[in-house]
């Protein structure tokens, strides 16, 4: 009896041991040792009985089932909630064309500064001929700031097109 003590101490420590019994994941040498401790001790015996009890209660109940409308029945609800309204509704069309004038005024801008380095003086009238070796881009492209700043105006072009280009097929598919 006093090994069977050391081998389980605590009030938790029981209900978990009781636990494995009733569940029938004890080992062998385990299952015997509970048994005895049942037999011999009020406490582990009133506590298995206990725990039987529950056990017993648990396994007798059924689980309810949800009805057959439950999902209809949530998705009604759900509707007669507000809803949020879409993005476009409170998003001022104004604040977004400003900044796409304010992006390709830039771009403009830099196109301009660079046909301007050209060297539109050539030997021939027939042909114009552009000697890009000659264009001083050094001034414009050594900066790191203005290298980021071009990526994110490409960027921001390329997400521009995609959102017209995307409204324009949900028109057409009249999605």
């Amino acid at each position: 009896m006093q090994e069977n003590k050391n081998f389980f101490s605590g009030e938790e420590d029981m209900e978990l041991h009781l636990w494995n019994y009733i569940d029938g994941i004890a080992e062998a040498k385990e299952r015997t040792a509970i048994e005895k401790l049942i037999a011999e001790n009020a406490q582990w015996h009133i506590k298995y009985s206990e725990l039987l009890e529950v056990h017993q209660i648990l396994n007798s109940t059924e689980l309810e089932q949800p009805s057959l409308r439950f999902t209809k029945n949530v998705m009604e609800e759900i509707s007669k909630l507000h809803i949020a309204p879409a993005a476009k509704d409170y998003i001022n069309k104004k604040i977004i064309w400003g900044i796409a004038a304010f992006f390709i005024t830039i771009i403009l801008g830099m196109l301009v500064y660079l046909v301007g380095q050209i060297s539109w003086s050539t030997g021939s009238a027939d042909v114009i001929k552009i000697d890009f070796g000659k264009l001083n881009y050094s001034k414009v492209y050594s900066s790191t700031f203005v290298n980021i700043f071009m990526m994110l105006n490409i960027v921001l072009a390329l997400m521009l097109l995609d959102k017209y280009l995307s409204n324009k097929r949900k028109k057409l598919t009249g999605a």
